[in-house]
């Protein structure tokens, strides 16, 4: 199974979550210190996320570029065999 960054800030924030959690049952609620650890780990999920969309960005941009060589390099064979066949070869 691969993990995703999607998946890795999901895992992030539950493990953040869970161990608030177990914290704040043993006192009479979340302390500062606690609070500041939520909230880092909500940061890291967030930026998880955002890296995220970013690399699904750059990959679909990839995937275009790819395509429009692939379409390239059939016009330019394509050209080539039209040459030859003229040529006699």
């Amino acid at each position: 199974m691969q993990m995703t960054p999607k998946k890795v800030s999901k895992w992030v924030l539950a493990a953040g979550f869970a161990v608030s959690m177990v914290l704040a049952g043993c006192g009479g609620g979340p302390n500062a210190e606690q609070l500041q650890l939520l909230e880092e780990t909500k940061q890291a999920a967030l930026s998880a996320e955002q890296k995220l969309q970013q690399c699904e960005s750059g990959k679909a941009s990839a995937s275009d570029q790819l395509e429009q060589k692939k379409r390239d390099l059939q016009k330019a064979q394509d050209e080539m065999a039209t040459v030859k066949s003229r040529l006699g070869m």
